[in-house]
């Protein structure tokens, strides 16, 4: 019986999240098992890892939203041993077992098959962060903006800001705007950004119902009362990507952006995109999308996710950080 090791969170008796051994046949029903080889460290993971985090419900669970791996044994006729895939969104990590574990099984329509060259460690450079942030790119490359136009990325420091950075330059947008507490990250400078500016110089001591359309659009992570003041800011005609909730999940705002700007508010979710979105998006990723060289990454083991994940819930971690899972293999 195959034994391996599993990052495993508890509340009985009482709240834990620790690494464990498990055997397969503590895996949960699903059609393809998986060998994962990497997975990364999103704010979800973060959360699922924190007593009262409200994100699971269901105990015990691993977390992990995101896993990279090699197909061991599968009862699905699209996937054989030897496949190399990806899994992000659906429930895993929260509602299923996650990528946080040396095996996982997951559901065959899961699965997206990695290209060729498209290394599981580089997908993971990714994840649901990087994921996210190329919906969000591929938002708004539909408003058809001049290369020249400001746009804002909130929370950049962070995994879905700051690749959205990386991909807005890579498409030849020069004025991107990057709004973070670590004003002295140069390394979002390097990435891409024209400049970085604190949150307090966009949010007012009282906000408006419409103010200086500083913004043509703005890619958000953060939510509350941050979002709440960029979107009288956003000029007419442009955009809010929505993506993150890490300042709250309430806005108060007016309807005057949007009846006299014409502005538009697109909600991103990463979760249950269809799995056609999902190849077409990867492939592009994989491809002519290609930033992982840009990137600020580390990587951890499962033994380092404490550490990691609490930096994360303090507003701390900057970047990338991938988990090395198998022995990063």
């Amino acid at each position: 019986m195959t034994n391996f090791s599993t990052f495993r969170v508890m509340n009985e008796p009482n709240f834990t999240a620790s690494l464990t051994t498990a055997t397969l046949d503590e895996l949960p029903a699903g059609d393809v098992l998986v060998r994962v080889d990497y997975s990364d460290v999103n704010y979800k993971d973060a959360l699922a890892a924190k007593e009262n985090g409200g994100v699971i419900r269901t105990y015990p669970m691993t977390p992990g939203i995101d896993l990279a791996g090699e197909v061991v044994d599968s009862q699905s006729a699209d996937f054989a041993p030897g496949d190399q895939v990806l899994v992000t969104g659906y429930g895993l990590g929260v509602s299923h077992p996650g990528g946080y574990s040396q095996f996982q099984r997951v559901p065959a329509e899961w699965l997206v098959k990695r290209s060729a060259g498209f290394s599981a460690k580089d997908s993971m450079t990714y994840g649901t962060a990087g994921f996210t942030a190329a919906l969000a790119v591929q938002e708004l490359e539909q408003l058809h903006l001049a290369k020249d136009a400001a746009i804002l990325v909130t929370g950049a420091s962070g995994g879905v800001g700051s690749v959205s950075i990386a991909l807005l330059k890579k498409l030849g947008y020069t004025n991107i705007v990057a709004l973070s507490r670590k004003t002295d990250a140069q390394w979002l400078l390097d990435l891409g950004a024209a400049k970085i500016i604190r949150p307090d110089e966009v949010v007012p001591e009282k906000v408006k119902p419409l103010a200086k359309q500083s913004f043509a659009a703005v890619i958000d992570t953060v939510g509350g009362p941050l979002l709440a003041a960029v979107l009288p800011q956003i000029a007419y005609g442009g955009g809010a990507f929505l993506c993150g909730n890490a300042g709250g999940i309430k806005i108060e705002t007016t309807v005057l952006p949007f009846i006299l700007r014409g502005i538009r508010v697109i909600g991103i979710d990463s979760v249950n995109v269809s799995h056609e979105i999902r190849t077409a998006l990867w492939e592009k990723l994989a491809g002519e999308w290609n930033v992982i060289d840009q990137l600020y990454t580390k990587a951890i083991t499962l033994e380092d996710l404490p550490e990691t994940l609490a930096a994360l819930l303090a507003g701390t971690h900057q970047g990338r950080t991938i988990v090395e899972v198998s022995q990063g293999q």
